[in-house]
């Protein structure tokens, strides 16, 4: 008899497992919290490297033709390597300001980036600026940036 109450079951006690548990829940909370804004970083950042390859391809495409501007979209965006936006994505404004829908890019032509508004205004005929949008946590944000 006393052979049987001094043997001790190994194991763990109810208490532990449910410890154990509740930091693994934890965890993967904090991780999908944090997934989605990742990847939201990840996008914009893909976007404002198309933008800046983009205006790239179009100072590149205006050196290589004597100073005259491109007259479609076509004359650069071959030599852009794009991420995120794909080819059919841009699309190039040569009167009027840019567009309004999220998930183009526009290179406007004959305009520049307001300092205050951050948004396209008349410029020069010489002048180009991208229009783009990025997203924060809950909607997306119009941002310009001058070729």
């Amino acid at each position: 008899m006393s052979n049987i109450k001094n043997r001790k079951e190994g194991g763990f006690t109810i208490i532990e497992v449910l410890i154990v548990l509740a930091i693994a829940g934890l965890i993967m909370l904090i991780v999908f919290l944090a997934v989605p804004a990742l990847q939201r970083n990840s996008r914009n950042t893909q976007r404002k490297n198309d933008v800046s390859n983009l205006l790239g391809a179009v100072n590149e495409f205006t050196n290589n033709n004597g100073g005259v501007l491109p007259t479609a979209a076509t004359d650069f965006t071959g030599n852009a390597k794009l991420g995120y936006y794909a080819t059919g994505d841009v699309t190039y404004v040569t009167s009027g300001g840019a567009g309004t829908a999220t998930d183009k890019v526009y290179i406007v032509k004959g305009y520049k980036c307001s300092s205050a508004t951050a948004t396209p205004v008349a410029g020069s005929s010489r002048q180009v600026a991208a229009w783009y949008y990025v997203e924060n946590s809950t909607t997306t944000i119009g941002q310009c940036q001058e070729g």
